[in-house]
């Protein structure tokens, strides 16, 4: 395997774990955000208030796209065993 190879293949690692993490992460910023307005706003300091609605989101998106997530790793894992299979 060349230097060239390897970098290619950090590189799709890289890209596919952002597309993949982007979806939970955006998706728990932006309502952490919303929670944290809220509790400036009216003044309610609670923690469990700001863990629970970012912990529900997180397991709402994982739900709905999970399957296009699993989907995303299973073709980078398929196509990097066919990638290996190429280089012997």
């Amino acid at each position: 395997m060349s230097s060239d190879q390897a970098l290619e293949l950090m590189s799709q690692l890289f890209w596919n774990s952002f597309a993949i993490s982007a979806p939970i992460l955006l998706s728990t910023l932006l309502v952490g955000l919303a929670v944290s307005v809220f509790q400036v706003v009216t003044q309610l300091q609670e923690m469990s208030l700001s863990y629970v609605p970012k912990l529900a989101i997180a397991m709402i998106v994982a739900i709905v796209l999970g399957s296009w997530m699993l989907g995303r790793v299973v073709e980078f894992a398929a196509s990097l065993f066919k990638s290996i299979a190429g280089m012997g």
